[in-house]
This record gives structure tokens, C-alpha cells and sequence, in this order.
């Protein structure tokens, strides 16, 4: 179920996320930022459907709304547009953008009461963990 997901989340811990940036070729300016950036997470599910995940730091705050296994265009922080899909599959809300002729993939799961983001490109995987807001 979706809803899991829903609420307010603050990144706890990130490992690997530069090499993951770097993979996805993202500038070394922006993965400055990207790296100091502790973005908040707010995820919701609207009565249509729809699902907003929200990212929020100091730098900049990015949104997107979709419908699972419905194709959209992306705006990615770090300036990419790609053609994204977001299923659930097996407990895991997983993304998927590509460009230019590469994919990267995003999966979340909620573990002991944590939202653990892992990133996928080529043989990189980043790992961000985000807890529950108060």
C-alpha cells in the first residue's frame, strides 16, 4: 500500500549519493549542493489518485505528481528531463526516469519504520535513509 509512504520525512543518512550524481552526470557545482542538502520528503496521495512527493532543502524545492505506471515528464533537481514511471512493486515504490539514452532507478521501501531510498545507476547504488518527522 502507498499510503505507508505518506507523511513527512527528514534525510537521516546518505552514502554513495556524489558517485550516484556523478553517474548520472551531474556537474561538480550542483553535487556540491546536492551533497549538503538535507531534503525533507513530503509524500501524499490525493482521493484522484495521485501521488505528490515532494522534495524540500534549503537550495531547492522540486515536486512531482503522478499516477502509478502512468509515463510523465520530469524536471530532476539537478535540471535533467526525462520520461519517469513510478510502480509499486513487492512493498517498493520504484522510479524510473530516462534521457539521452541512460535509465537510473529509484526504489523506496519503508524498513523498521524508515523510508530507505536506494539509487541505481549502471553498477552505483546510493542509499538514502529518511525518518518520520515528529
Amino acid at each position: 500500500m502507498v499510503e505507508q509512504f505518506v507523511g513527512n520525512w527528514i534525510l537521516a543518512s546518505s552514502e554513495n549519493f556524489d558517485d550516484y550524481m556523478k553517474a548520472v552526470g551531474v556537474g561538480f557545482a550542483t553535487r556540491q549542493m546536492g551533497n549538503m542538502a538535507k531534503p525533507n520528503l513530503v509524500i501524499s496521495v490525493g482521493d484522484d489518485g495521485v501521488i505528490s512527493m515532494k522534495s524540500e532543502s534549503t537550495f531547492k524545492t522540486t515536486e512531482i505528481k503522478f499516477k502509478l505506471n502512468e509515463e510523465f515528464d520530469e524536471m530532476t533537481a539537478d535540471g535533467r528531463n526525462t520520461k519517469t514511471v513510478v510502480s509499486f512493486d513487492n512493498g517498493k515504490l520504484v522510479q524510473k526516469q530516462s534521457w539521452d539514452d541512460k535509465t537510473t532507478s529509484l526504489e523506496r521501501e519503508i524498513q523498521d519504520g524508515k523510508l530507505i531510498a536506494k539509487c541505481y545507476m549502471d553498477d552505483i547504488v546510493a542509499v538514502r535513509t529518511y525518518e518520520k518527522a515528529a
